[in-house]
């Protein structure tokens, strides 16, 4: 297993969340067809759009979150029970805030 880099994926999840939201943002002010029925579906297509922007910015936002616990020594760190978030899980949830006890404990 290769070594986990947590402030390399951070910053990894940062750019990919900054991309996706700017290219939502660009289709959101992209200009609108003439046409009526065309209209109606672009308006649907805008509801959608804006979920996964408003998505990507919580992404952004969590990730910030956890590279500012990094950068103060807490990354990895419970932040309900203060034990250690497990491995496995910062690799696949690397801005994870809560141990598997604890984030199962919030469903």
């Amino acid at each position: 297993m290769t070594p986990f880099d947590p402030a390399q994926r951070l910053a990894q999840l940062t750019e990919e969340y900054r991309k996706r939201a700017e290219a939502i943002r660009r289709d959101l002010t992209s200009k609108r067809d003439a046409d009526f029925a065309e209209q109606a579906q672009e308006r649907q297509n805008e509801e959608v759009l804006e979920a996964l922007l408003a998505e990507a910015e919580a992404g952004l936002r969590e990730v910030g979150l956890a590279r500012q616990r990094l950068a103060e020594g807490h990354y990895g760190e419970c932040q309900r029970c203060g034990e250690d978030v497990e491995e496995a899980r910062l690799r696949a949830l690397p801005a994870a805030a809560l141990c598997l006890r604890c984030a199962a404990l919030t469903k």
